[in-house]
């Protein structure tokens, strides 16, 4: 399968020069080169915006916005994953859709873990759902979740062959996410797709870019620059039966173990 991650610059606190910029970025997707899928950053339809800010930019998922955007979606045939803040009941939440080449929503993350700044903004998530979509099946997670072992681990527990990541990591926390992406791909043996934005943001913010494509074994299968681009990579669904032919670490772990903290070893002699 080939992916395509839309590294772009987004706009804080705006939502109709980011939906031009999204909708401008899909349609140089190339469905004809074999691009199922296309994945842009963390709140690509609003940016960061402030409690303030929030009420006017967050956006239903059946209003205008995303609505648009599911239509550019079918139109040009080809799976969408993309983040926006939502209002939902009162609500704002920190979303990322992911929509089916006919426009369908298969999948809506709500991220569970806020960054600080997050904070006061948007309501934190409570559930990591999953999905099926092109016979695979697959989990979100946004920005700062990822750096919790836990959460990716959660969705390869409950089958998670394919981990979605949509990004908003400022410098200079780029190497951190750099080597979370390769740790979360190769620990629980499932790929993952991650897109950070890139320019600058509110209060001087600089974003990194370095959107990435990891295999289950680990290795880098492309990484983008700092820079605004579209970058493909092929997936290699083969190579999940390879990385799990002689070991399933989300299946052999040994939870109870965990759930004992302070026991002491057999062998550990304590002295008086």
């Amino acid at each position: 399968m080939q992916v395509e991650l839309a590294q772009i610059p987004v706009r804080d606190g705006e939502v109709q020069p980011n939906l031009d910029k999204l909708l401008a970025t899909l349609e140089k997707v190339d469905v004809a080169g074999g691009t199922e899928l296309v994945v842009f950053p963390e709140t690509t339809l609003v940016g960061f915006p402030s409690a303030a800010e929030v009420p006017g930019v967050a956006q239903p998922v059946d209003g205008p916005a995303v609505t648009a955007v599911r239509e550019a979606a079918a139109k040009k045939g080809v799976a969408v994953a993309f983040g926006f803040g939502e209002v939902d009941n009162g609500r704002y939440h920190n979303s990322t859709l992911l929509i089916d080449k006919t426009g369908a929503i298969v999948l809506r993350y709500r991220k569970s873990h806020l960054w600080p700044t997050d904070v006061g903004v948007f309501t934190p998530g409570d559930s990591l759902p999953t999905a099926m979509w092109n016979g695979r099946r697959v989990g979100i997670l946004i920005c700062f979740d990822f750096e919790f072992p836990e959460t990716a681990r959660a969705l390869a527990t409950l089958g998670a062959d394919l981990l979605i990541v949509t990004n908003g990591n400022m410098d200079p926390y780029g190497p951190v996410h750099a080597r979370a992406i390769t740790a979360r791909a190769m620990e629980n043996q499932i790929f993952a797709v991650m897109t950070n934005r890139c320019g600058t943001g509110t209060g001087d913010l600089t974003f990194p870019g370095e959107s990435a494509v990891v295999d289950p074994f680990g290795n880098m299968v492309v990484q983008a620059g700092k820079d605004e681009e579209l970058v493909k990579a092929r997936i290699d669904w083969s190579l999940l039966e390879e990385s799990r032919k002689e070991y399933r670490y989300a299946m052999q772990r040994r939870i109870p173990l965990s759930l004992r903290p302070g026991s002491t070893p057999d062998s550990l002699e304590i002295a008086e």
